[in-house]
């Protein structure tokens, strides 16, 4: 027993550190700076984009929520695909999920490098996301509450960043204040070709870029080990997800398109930095410069903390030598193995970042965000699995309309595969997708039950 209990993780996040982990899973660049291009897109028909997004994730969270809650022992969602789905997904789903945290982390440190050279122009690109780099992997190593503390912090930053602009954007629709594109009132989200400007293909294309803006909710998933009173806590944070959406997406961006027509918001840059630069306040480019640059080192620092968690649940039963070191905890109880081989991982953006051209990150990336199509897919089906078999058990937090709810998740992320084979850079994406789980699923056949 003593043994067992050197080997699991410490349940030291509190309530507010949860909470704005959640908060900070659902806001990052996807909104900062990928709104621009669904705007674009869709036009004001982005609010519904979100809506319907929005209450999709919902559900999916509260699928998760329900499998956490039926065994807290559980180590991450991966723990209940093995279970229900059997032990090739659960392996597959698990590196999948773990590569895919691995690249993010690779875009977003190299991103974070080139905003730092906004300020300082002159420094090579890869010194500062070195830098940021190293700073995370001491945070991460300390003890769990620190990572807690470092999210929560970079969490309200972004924000009072967020809310800064609603209030900005409330006051210049009543008072109707004057831009260098016409005044604010809410008469712009329809005076330029209506809900619909783009049609309904546009509408449609915005799924790819508003699906991939919440990728990194079903990080709570990885929280329930390590997190005080997960009965309580838990499905707090997964039930505030609607409200928490519909401030921070349906809010922020129905303001920005008040203010700015949606037709003069360029789909090459952050709308937010756009509108602030455009309302008169000084210094508003490096504002939202800082902002976004900590939504990267948030996503990064995220990234940590998930694959090493990950790594550590996919090794902690291994019978390797090997592999029993990566699912060791260090003396404060954290994978420390685990988060210093998945930052070696990531360090290779350090490398390439000299090497290669920028644009092989979003390629990257973008592989990676159609693989959580497949791993949010799965948490859906082994919540079906589950409730079939365990049908009497109750947790007290159980699936609304369920099964009808599960069904309509797995259609639409189906749905959302479609619609990345109508663009060519997605269509890409989701070829070297494919090939991932191709080579995955032919290793987790054929591999050895000694193997990781």
């Amino acid at each position: 027993m003593k043994e067992q209990s050197k080997n699991e993780l410490a349940r030291n996040l509190k309530s507010r550190h949860v909470q704005l982990i959640a908060i900070g899973g659902t806001i990052g660049t996807g909104l900062f700076l990928g709104a621009g291009s669904s705007i674009h897109l869709a036009g004001p028909s982005i609010l519904l984009a979100y809506i319907i997004t929005g209450l999709v994730c919902f559900w999916l969270m509260r699928a998760l929520g329900e499998l956490l809650l039926s065994d807290l022992n559980s180590t991450s969602f991966v723990d209940f695909v093995t279970k229900y789905l059997g032990e090739k997904i659960g392996f597959v789903t698990g590196w999948t999920y773990w590569i895919c945290w691995i690249t993010i982390a690779m875009a977003e440190i190299t991103a974070a490098g080139m905003y730092i050279r906004y300020w300082f122009p002159n420094v090579p690109q890869w010194i500062p996301g070195f830098i940021i780099l190293i700073l995370l992997i001491g945070l991460n190593l300390v003890t769990v509450e620190a990572f807690g503390e470092t999210e929560f912090w970079f969490a309200i930053i972004k924000i009072a960043a967020i809310l800064a602009l609603i209030a900005i954007g409330f006051i210049m629709v009543i008072l109707h204040t004057k831009t260098n594109v016409g005044q604010a009132e809410l008469t712009n989200l329809v005076n330029f070709g209506g809900i619909f400007p783009k049609g309904i293909k546009g509408f449609v294309l915005s799924f790819q870029m508003v699906l991939f803006a919440f990728v990194g909710i079903e990080m709570v998933g990885m929280t329930a080990a390590e997190t005080r009173d997960p009965k309580s806590v838990i499905p707090k944070a997964i039930n505030e997800i609607p409200v928490r959406i519909g401030i921070f997406y349906i809010g922020a961006l129905f303001f920005l398109m008040a203010i700015y027509p949606w037709k003069d918001i360029s789909p090459d840059s952050s709308p937010f930095v756009q509108v602030f630069k455009n309302i008169g306040i000084p210094g508003a480019g490096g504002i939202i410069n800082f902002v976004v640059l900590t939504a990267a080192a948030s996503a990064c620092n995220s990234s940590l903390f998930t694959t090493g968690r990950m790594l550590f649940s996919l090794t902690y039963r291994s019978k390797s030598n090997f592999g029993k070191k990566l699912g060791t905890l260090s003396k404060s109880q954290v994978p420390k193995n685990a988060i210093l081989l998945s930052s070696v991982v990531i360090a290779v953006a350090v490398v390439l970042n000299i090497l290669m051209p920028n644009g092989v990150f979003t390629l990257i990336s973008s592989i990676a965000t159609t693989c959580f199509l497949f791993i949010w897919g799965t948490i859906v089906l082994a919540h079906l699995k589950f409730k079939k078999e365990q049908s009497k058990k109750t947790v007290g937090f159980e699936m609304p309309m369920f099964p009808l709810s599960n069904y309509v998740v797995l259609i639409f992320l189906a749905l959302v595969g479609v619609v990345l084979l109508l663009q060519k850079e997605t269509a890409i994406a989701l070829g070297g997708s494919l090939v991932w789980f191709v080579v995955m699923f032919s290793v987790a056949k054929f591999r050895k039950k000694e193997e990781l």
